[in-house]
């Protein structure tokens, strides 16, 4: 649960760093991610999700 804790503290800061330091680029960044369509976002997201579970599983493994 230790580590679980830790890796979540990481991604809280990887997650909160472009608002930290690009608060008026990501206001535009994201007001075009308005303009992208849901299909394209999906695919984006599953690729991450699948990208995420290999970085686990080859982290896990070795």
């Amino acid at each position: 649960m230790k580590y679980f804790l830790c890796v979540l503290g990481m991604v809280f800061i990887i997650e909160g760093l472009p608002y930290f330091a690009f608060p008026e680029k990501l206001k535009i960044y994201l007001a075009k991610m308005s303009e992208v369509p849901d299909t394209t976002l999906r695919l984006m997201g599953l690729a991450a999700i699948i990208a995420g579970l290999a970085l686990v599983y080859f982290g896990t493994v070795a």
